[in-house]
């Protein structure tokens, strides 16, 4: 018999065959399941009833051990006896002893492991259930069956065939097949459903696997939920009809830990494949990469106390998702002396940040766009910080100088109306903290809403007076022109700047026309100098 798997598969993906199921009539083989009862000894994994999803996933990472540990003779995608390799996953038998769907035979321990070299101290129990099956209609559903009814031998054009699986896959193969005539289950339960998911990526039936991540996906999403949809096996998690499932258990997670600082204890608790999701998403709320990335640290030392596992988890799971380049300078400094990761990567990631630092805004968003495009990612993307991220200029001759550089979005201006402000990261010159901060504001002698820039000091210091002034860019050639100019004595806790930086009304400075709007990004430049010279050293 010839197939066509790609036409037959177009032609049948929508049509019921529920009347010849297990039906002589309408059937050219049999399909003779071993079941075999006890390969996973109960006293290393217990199984579970009902819907824990815990126990049920921790009763098949056993299974996934005890598949592992039996290579020689248990094939991880399927079981059966020893005739000729398929594609090093796809086995066959001829059994010329006639059956029925409805006989059940039980196989001694001899007599199913004649055909393997079985371990002295594992003794099996194998019952055996058959069903009648077309193999028309499951080669047009699965390339695993195509192969197996068309691959030239003589085996191929035989009426029995024979696979092995465990007795927990037993409901969830039957449903399967079932599913193949029908593109129906009867299982509703999630658990029952990742059973069928995980069948149904053994026997390659693409179709299933969609319609059981359809499935999963309407229902009621916990947190227990979406990390066992995130633990599921590597293969399962890359197989295209999974994606959206895991796209939503990601989703999922980080919208119910958007703020991570208000949930800190329960994100410590948290397995490797939660703290990813989390960390994947651009809506987290945190008031800086510098302070996600102290919460990774913990998080790692807390998981992870061995030093040595620690670092390789650092350096190959989570350091791609923190976003370097919007980390400050000072704590890019930390990261390069910190042994948590392993120095190469570490020297690598704070490079890249420093280089993309150094990037004109335009050029900056040309890499993001890139990067998102190439590699499907955003891990060039900005979070939504508390605290805008800046650029940093430090001198140290012939005085203490820095030039600040912050960029606001429109939107972000915009929101800002009619009282709001928005802060930046701190930024340091002669060991003492500083900010800069944007408001909306109204003006004290025209009575009307403008924008306004101010520069603060962190806490209570010791510096004299400091030369400040503000820019900004009024046209798209890259040359910031003055504003104002001033200089203020710091005593802690106060802020100088001016309610109307512009010197316009608000409606006119978020006008479509405004010149401050470059690709509708405002920036700004601070620049600061101590005016006397001082012992104290930028850090």
């Amino acid at each position: 018999m010839v197939f066509n798997h790609s036409r037959s598969t177009s032609s049948c993906s929508d049509v019921d065959f529920s009347f010849a199921f297990n039906d002589s009539k309408f059937s050219d083989r049999i399909l003779r399941i071993e079941i075999v009862e006890n390969l996973v000894d109960d006293e290393h994994c217990l199984d579970s009833d009902g819907d824990d999803y815990w126990n049920r996933q921790y009763r098949r990472q056993c299974d996934d051990i005890h598949h592992h540990n039996y290579h020689d003779f248990y094939d991880e995608r399927i079981l059966i006896t020893n005739q000729a390799d398929i594609d090093n996953c796809v086995l066959y038998e001829n059994q010329e002893k006639e059956t029925t769907s409805t006989n059940e035979e039980r196989l001694s321990g001899d007599e199913s492991s004649h055909n393997h070299d079985w371990s002295s101290d594992c003794s099996i129990d194998v019952r055996v259930r058959t069903l009648y099956i077309s193999s028309p209609i499951l080669a047009a559903k699965s390339p695993f069956f195509y192969k197996l009814f068309s691959n030239g031998m003589k085996e191929s054009e035989q009426t029995h065939v024979t696979i092995r699986i465990n007795a927990s896959e037993e409901a969830a193969v039957v449903d399967l097949l079932n599913f193949m005539y029908t593109n129906m289950l009867s299982a509703s339960s999630a658990t029952a459903l990742l059973d069928v998911l995980m069948a149904a990526d053994k026997f390659e039936v693409a179709s299933c696997m969609r319609y059981c991540s359809q499935l999963l996906r309407n229902m009621p999403m916990t947190s227990e939920s979406a990390l066992l949809y995130l633990e599921l096996p590597f293969t399962l998690l890359m197989a295209d009809a999974v994606q959206p499932l895991t796209h939503a258990a990601r989703q999922y997670l980080a919208s119910i830990y958007k703020d991570i600082l208000k949930f800190q204890e329960e994100v410590m608790s948290l397995p490797l494949v939660g703290i990813e999701a989390i960390l994947s998403s651009d809506d987290l709320q945190i008031t800086s990469e510098d302070a996600l990335y102290d919460i990774v640290l913990k998080w790692a030392r807390s998981q992870y106390p061995d030093p040595e596992e620690r670092k390789h988890v650092l350096s190959t799971r989570l350091a791609r998702l923190i976003r370097f380049p919007y980390m400050s300078c000072r704590k890019l400094k930390k990261v390069l002396c910190c042994n948590e990761m392993e120095r190469e990567i570490a020297t690598k990631l704070v490079f890249e940040a420093l280089f993309f630092k150094a990037e004109a805004p335009h050029q900056q968003r040309i890499l993001v766009e890139s990067a998102s495009a190439s590699k499907g990612s955003n891990m060039l993307a900005e979070r939504a910080y508390k605290y805008r991220p800046l650029r940093v200029l430090e001198f140290e001759a012939p005085r203490q100088q820095c030039m600040v550089y912050l960029d606001l979005k429109r939107e972000e201006c915009a929101n800002l109306f009619p009282s709001g402000r928005v802060y930046s990261q701190a930024f340091h010159l002669g060991g003492q903290g500083f900010f800069l901060s944007a408001h909306c504001n109204m003006d004290q002698e025209s009575s009307f809403h403008c924008f306004g820039l101010f520069l603060g000091m962190q806490e209570k210091g010791s510096i004299s007076s400091v030369d400040y002034e503000f820019a900004v860019r009024c046209r798209p050639t890259d040359e910031f022109v003055s504003k104002y100019k001033g200089n203020y004595t710091f005593t802690g806790g106060k802020a100088v700047g001016y309610r109307n930086l512009f010197a316009i009304p608000w409606t006119s400075f978020m006008a479509d026309d405004c010149l401050y709007f470059i690709n509708d990004v405002l920036h700004l430049r601070a620049e600061l100098t101590i005016r006397q010279n001082h012992s104290l050293h930028s850090t």
